[in-house]
């Protein structure tokens, strides 16, 4: 009996100290009060950055929710877009677009396209965008400098806006800098680049740390202007995108029951690892830093393994496509024209319920997708720490 009470009190006691790891202790357990989002990353958060630079993305983007072109490469709203819901704050506007956009609430520094390290070739090339990680943050510590200049109604702004009464009004006040939330969604393009410049899966891996310290240091140049608290997601599932799986083919046996490519999903998990070491280390480095790993790839994989289980009728076939098994066309992007007959017909058109869909346009998630990944998120099970959103502004110790 004895031997039985002191096997059950070790038992709990290790649980205990498992319980009681470095991840998961919090200096504090206050909820948090976010007055701004300062978001880098790609199209999974982009909100009108690209659009504005390389053009429009057009109808039918937007039609679920704006009822119409949004900046957003969806047809409605984005995973950032529920977290400034989720935290009481208007959505983020692009720092680049300057119709119509207030920055008092944060900026969105994220573009379509972009990557962590900068590639040497130009969008029409490859893709790929020019604003990386490294541009984005020279515009976030140009808006860091600038925007107070302005609201300190000094310098050169006297003379450059005569109505300057007016400007610092759409700008944050300085002390939000230390006070928002710094989230990060980026990493993905880096991988699929590699991939799409005819390297290797092992070479795309060997380029991982590389990509992953970049990011790191980004973080630390973001402390350093007095950044505090981060939530940084890791990167999806892209061997489950029509886009690499219609480009670039593999062998049947590295197929999986979810019709997923696992050679590129094995490289993301091992950025994923790289990352959340990095957070770790940063969490050393960086005292009076508070930093949340967020794991979207479990979430956004269970929607291409399960998504019936959750309300989907299509996983990996897009919904606004043309042609071939996953309605997707590498010629033919979504809401794209063909001539047929000798006139121009939109071929690539959406479906009739996007909310059924996990995919949008072969590359990124519908509504519905980003709304079921951001439930899950909100709650903490998916981070590291396991907080909440709400609580994402304590430290772990």
């Amino acid at each position: 009996m004895e031997s039985r009470f002191f096997s059950s009190a070790i038992a709990l006691f290790l649980l205990l100290l498992l319980a009681l790891t470095p991840s998961s202790v919090l200096a504090a357990t206050r909820k948090c009060q976010f007055p701004a989002i300062f978001n880098f990353g790609d199209s999974n958060s982009d909100t009108g950055g690209l659009s504005t630079v390389f053009g429009q993305a057009g109808s039918p983007h937007g039609m679920s929710f704006f009822g119409g072109p949004a900046g957003r490469y969806c047809d409605g709203r984005l995973i950032v877009d529920f977290i400034a819901e989720g935290l009481g704050l208007p959505y983020v506007s692009a720092f680049l677009d300057s119709v119509g956009s207030d920055f008092t609430h944060g900026a969105n520094f994220a573009t379509a396209g972009s990557t962590v390290r900068p590639q040497n070739t130009t969008l029409r090339q490859s893709g790929f965008s020019p604003i990386s990680l490294d541009v984005q943050w020279n515009e976030f510590s140009d808006f860091h400098t600038r925007s107070q200049v302005v609201r300190n109604n000094s310098g050169v702004y006297k003379i450059l806006l005569p109505n300057l009464r007016d400007a610092y009004k759409r700008l944050p006040k300085g002390e939000t800098f230390s006070k928002a939330l710094y989230t990060f969604d980026i990493g993905q393009n880096d991988l699929t680049a590699g991939y799409f410049s005819n390297m290797t899966v092992d070479e795309v891996r060997a380029i991982v740390p590389e990509v992953v310290t970049q990011l790191q240091n980004i973080i630390r140049y973001i402390y350093g202007l007095g950044g505090r608290n981060f939530w940084i997601h890791n990167t999806g599932p892209v061997g489950c995108l029509p886009y690499v799986i219609e480009r670039i083919p593999v062998l049947a046996s590295q197929v999986d029951k979810a019709g997923c490519a696992t050679p590129f999903n094995d490289v993301a998990k091992f950025f994923n690892s790289k990352l959340k070491e990095a957070v770790v280390k940063l969490r050393k480095d960086l005292p009076k830093a508070a930093l949340t790993y967020v794991d979207v790839y479990s979430i956004k994989y269970a929607l291409f393994h399960q998504g019936r289980k959750h309300g989907f009728t299509q996983s990996i076939r897009t919904c606004c496509g043309h042609g071939g098994r996953y309605n997707f066309n590498l010629d033919i992007g979504c809401g794209g024209t063909a001539m047929i007959n000798g006139t121009e017909v939109v071929v690539a058109k959406a479906c009739q319920n996007p909310g059924g869909y996990v995919v949008w346009d072969g590359v990124h998630f519908t509504e519905a997708a980003n709304k079921f990944i951001y439930q899950q998120i909100a709650g903490g099970q998916y981070s590291d720490p396991p907080i909440s959103l709400h609580m994402a502004c304590n430290r772990a110790v």
